[in-house]
């Protein structure tokens, strides 16, 4: 027999590649990484484990992937409700955080989000906010994979006052955090209309030279557009194309009003699109045209957004809402199965990202980042398709156990690296600053 570190036996298996659902499967992990994935009856004949655990009325998946948040804004939940994005902004996100962010606020808001997260079964996410020294400490504290966004702005901040202080900072962060394992690092401009022509120009040359991704807030809202073309002469899109930003490694966050030429721009140059749909709804931003890009054949992630406009940080609401809209808004009930939400909840955000060879589906050489999630409750019965279960049936509540890189870091639906009652008062320290000012 072969000695491994870890053997999960589960009532189901969802691989995500191959698709479809493999019953009474089990797979097999050693040194962080999966092994084999066999009918638990030749995992017990074949496999001695260090650690065993049975799964019986469970679905064993990939670690979720969000693939756009704002972690530390999670100090800001609920600070700003009902209103359009750029009230929302103008009025009240940037004032506060003019007033408030720093590396603590940071530190404290990335470790409470980080919480959230892997209680809800999302084991990788994709942050984007200011002092990502802060936000990295905050992760490797937790457990947690990220992709840590370096933030750039034309106007000055708390963390930055220009372009260049914003990349100065942003890449001494990366350097000194390029060696963790579970971090890996993007350029994030803030949107088309936050940065000029030479800031991006800048950013561009940065991240072919460094070989880094770049995140972008792109035509979330209806006026954009407009004032693109008035400012630019140029649409938000093109502009950007023109000045050599799209390829394989750019991610449109939001895209909500995208055109025909935007999306073949976007499926021309292989880029990405992350969609964020109960942000967009609670910010009256629209819906983004998901049938239309997978069609067109854009890889299409799922995002929260930050939990102080969505109000909370769970992917798998995400993929439900993702399927509804899509089915709304075609009126075609088979716009976005279910199967094709839950890849936009794994694969698709770990492609989105550059990491689908590492993670984003269960298969040999990959790391475990793995998710169990019980579906044996009588509230969840009878179970016909495990798949269609995950996204219009189950949701965070349901997920029990989760593994980083074979490491398990909920255990029972418990956080095991980090203490609830912690967080929880660090956030409410946060809320008594906040409200007293």
């Amino acid at each position: 027999m072969t000695e491994v570190d870890l053997r999960l036996d589960a009532r189901w298996l969802i691989p995500i590649v191959p698709p479809g659902t493999l019953p009474n499967h089990s797979l097999v992990v050693k040194g962080g990484r999966i092994v084999a994935i066999v009918p638990t009856a030749l995992a017990a004949r074949d496999f001695t484990a260090r650690e065993h655990v049975s799964l019986p009325q469970h679905a064993l998946l990939p670690g979720l992937v969000n693939a756009h948040t704002h972690a530390a804004m999670s100090l800001l939940r609920g600070i700003a409700d009902d209103v359009p994005l750029n009230t929302w902004l103008a009025d009240h996100i940037w004032p506060c955080e003019q007033r408030f962010v720093s590396p603590e606020f940071v530190y404290d808001g990335t470790l409470l989000a980080a919480g959230e997260m892997l209680l809800g079964g999302i084991t990788c996410c994709n942050d984007m906010y200011f002092f990502p020294d802060a936000a990295a400490g905050a992760y490797r504290a937790s457990g947690m994979r990220a992709m840590i966004g370096l933030p750039v702005l034309d106007f000055a901040t708390p963390y930055a006052a220009d372009v260049d202080g914003y990349l100065h900072a942003g890449l001494a962060a990366r350097d000194t955090w390029k060696d963790e394992p579970l971090l890996s690092f993007s350029l994030a401009p803030h949107a088309p209309y936050t940065v000029a022509d030479a800031g991006w120009t800048k950013i561009i040359i940065y991240a072919r030279q460094l070989d880094l991704p770049v995140q972008t807030h792109l035509l979330e809202t209806a006026d954009e557009r407009a004032q693109s073309l008035a400012s630019h002469h140029v649409a938000p899109l093109q502009r950007l194309h023109h000045l050599g930003a799209t390829g394989p490694t750019f991610i449109a966050i939001h895209a909500v009003h995208l055109d025909g030429d935007d999306i073949e721009i976007l499926a021309s140059q292989s880029s990405h699109v992350v969609h964020c749909p109960t942000s967009n709804m609670k910010l009256a931003s629209g819906i983004a045209p998901v049938a239309a890009l997978i069609k067109r054949g854009i890889n299409v992630a799922l995002g929260s957004d930050g939990a102080a406009s969505n109000n909370r940080l769970d992917v798998f609401a995400e993929s439900r809402l993702a399927a509804l809209l899509a089915k709304v808004v075609t009126g075609d009930a088979s716009a976005v199965p279910a199967a094709t939400a839950l890849q936009m909840a794994t694969l698709n955000g770990a492609c989105a990202l550059g990491l689908d060879r590492e993670i984003g589906s269960l298969e040999p050489g990959k790391q475990a980042d793995v998710i169990s999630v019980d579906l044996g409750s009588f509230e969840h019965a009878p179970c016909y398709d495990p798949i269609s279960h995950l996204v219009h049936v189950t949701g965070r509540d349901q997920v029990t156990d989760v593994w980083v890189a074979g490491v398990r870091i909920v255990a029972g639906g418990m956080l095991a690296r980090m203490d609830a009652h912690d967080l929880a008062q660090r956030a409410r320290l946060w809320q008594d600053r906040i409200e007293k000012r």
